[in-house]
Formats: C-alpha cells, sequence, structure tokens
C-alpha cells in the first residue's frame, strides 16, 4: 500500500489515481478516503489526478496515540502534497477535512495551492462560545465522546442511519448499503483518534486561517446538515473568506457528497474549469 512518514513517524495511507490537474480529498470524522469514491472516479474520468489519503488514526493509517489536531492534520496533509511534489492543486474537504484544507492552506502557505472547496465543513467553530453564541454547546460534543466510548459500533450504525445522511426525515429512503460503508469505514479506525477527533473538530477556531486565504474558494452546504449546522459555518466562513463563493442546497443533508453526488460533482467541476 503506498504510504507516507510523517515527521513525527506516522504512516500515512493514500490514493494517487491518473494524471492531468491534481485534486486531493480530505475525508470527513471518523471515516476514510474511501469516502470520496464517487467523486475520485467522476473526476479520474474527468481527466484530473486524484488524491485522498487516511487522516492519522483513520482508515489505513497508523493507529497511533497522539497527534489528533488540527496541526497535526495540516501537517500531514502537507507531508503528502510535498511528497507527490503537487502543483496548482486543488483541495476538497468535507466536514472535518474542511478545517483541515483550510488549516493547512493558512498554515503552509499556497504555493502548491490553485482553488479549494470545503463541503458541510466545520469551519470558521462549532463549538458554542461568548464570540460564536450560535455554536453547539460543548454538551453535545462531550455527548458524542461518551457514545463513542460506551459503544463506538452501536454509534457509528445509529449515526449514518439517522442524522448524517437525513435518513431519519420524512419521506427518506434510506440505503443499508450507505449505513454499512459508513459503519465499515468508522471501525478501521482507531478508537482514540475518533475520540480526540472530536476535540480537534469541535474547538478548533479557523476563523484566523479563513481570513489568510486568498485563492478562491467553494463553500457548499446543505441547509438541512444536522451535523454542522448551516447558519453557523457556511456563510460566516464565506464571509470570511477573502474570495470566497457560498453556494446553499435546500434540503441536502450532511453527508451529501455521497447522497447528492451527481448535483455535488457537476457543481465542483463547473468550479474548478471556471
Amino acid at each position: 500500500m503506498p504510504t507516507i512518514t510523517t515527521k513525527d513517524g506516522v504512516e500515512i495511507f493514500y490514493k494517487d489515481w491518473g494524471k492531468g490537474q491534481p485534486i486531493v480529498f480530505s475525508h470527513g470524522w471518523p471515516l476514510s478516503s474511501d469516502d470520496w469514491d464517487a467523486q475520485m472516479l467522476f473526476f479520474l474520468n474527468n481527466g484530473f489526478r486524484v488524491i485522498a489519503h487516511d487522516r492519522r488514526g483513520h482508515g489505513r493509517s497508523a493507529q497511533v496515540a497522539d497527534g489528533h489536531d488540527m496541526d497535526h492534520y495540516a501537517d500531514d496533509l502537507a507531508a503528502v502534497t510535498a511528497h507527490l511534489d503537487l502543483k496548482n492543486a486543488v483541495h476538497v474537504g468535507h466536514s472535518t477535512g474542511g478545517g483541515e484544507v483550510v488549516h493547512y492552506i493558512a498554515r503552509h502557505g499556497e504555493s502548491r495551492v490553485a482553488k479549494a472547496a470545503i463541503l458541510s465543513a466545520v469551519p470558521p467553530l462549532m463549538v458554542q462560545t461568548a464570540n460564536n453564541p450560535g455554536g453547539l454547546p460543548k454538551s453535545v460534543f462531550d455527548g458524542l465522546q461518551a457514545q463513542l466510548a460506551a459503544n463506538r459500533s452501536q454509534f457509528y450504525r445509529d449515526l449514518p442511519a439517522g442524522p448524517f445522511y437525513g435518513y431519519n426525515g420524512p419521506g427518506a429512503k434510506p440505503s443499508e448499503a450507505v449505513i454499512q460503508n459508513w459503519w465499515r469505514q468508522g471501525m478501521m479506525g482507531g478508537a482514540k483518534a475518533h475520540y480526540d477527533g472530536i476535540v480537534a473538530f469541535s474547538q478548533t477556531d479557523f476563523t484566523e486561517d479563513l481570513k489568510k486565504i486568498t485563492v478562491p474558494v467553494l463553500v457548499m452546504h446543505g441547509d438541512d446538515d444536522q451535523i454542522v449546522p448551516y447558519a453557523d459555518s457556511a456563510p460566516l466562513s464565506a464571509k470570511l473568506l477573502k474570495n470566497g463563493t457560498l453556494k446553499t442546497y435546500k434540503g441536502f443533508p450532511h453527508g451529501m457528497p455521497t447522497t447528492e453526488a451527481e448535483t455535488i460533482n457537476a457543481d465542483l467541476l463547473a468550479f474548478i474549469r471556471e
């Protein structure tokens, strides 16, 4: 399996398919690069080089105890892009991966980056604070950690079967295969990485990162997102970005890259080709 070893000795698994302008995909918590199947195949068939890695502690990357924070996530992504010597790359991040992309560009600069897109993404800040009154109370994230610690397998069954894909909504048609694939990806990763990752995605404030970015960024978010509520995320991120465009999807759930792949792929392709 293709892997790189980071400067702190962590093996990171990645996929690298095709030739052409590189598109780099950063997945959501607690999944793996497999969550991008619908995008990787689509963009590969449209003449792009597609790259996706498993975040440390997730998927096929090493299940280490430490470094499950945004600084390490961004540095690991930088290590992959440097190893592959990517230039003029488009970075696409979903959910936690959207935070990873934003932090990577702000922390490592734009010399290798052409554009970015963040989908259903966690920035600017998920947790409620004095400066972020519209955020979710910390007790919500403490509850996620408690469920993970008590019965991770059950928790990873309930999340995709319910709010992640909007399968708990009226008239929803849940796909058993999609639910099982989410569970499979989640259970491949390490409990410690996933436990710590909840703090990383909920408590990292990306406000200053967003302000630093000058490349074009497409902010895509469904207004029926039950995981990263719309009002306190996408519109605020788009406003903080120097060159941000907000695209709002009526009724789309958090997991829209999977359930609404056709729409999302077409809009991403149009943005990349602009």
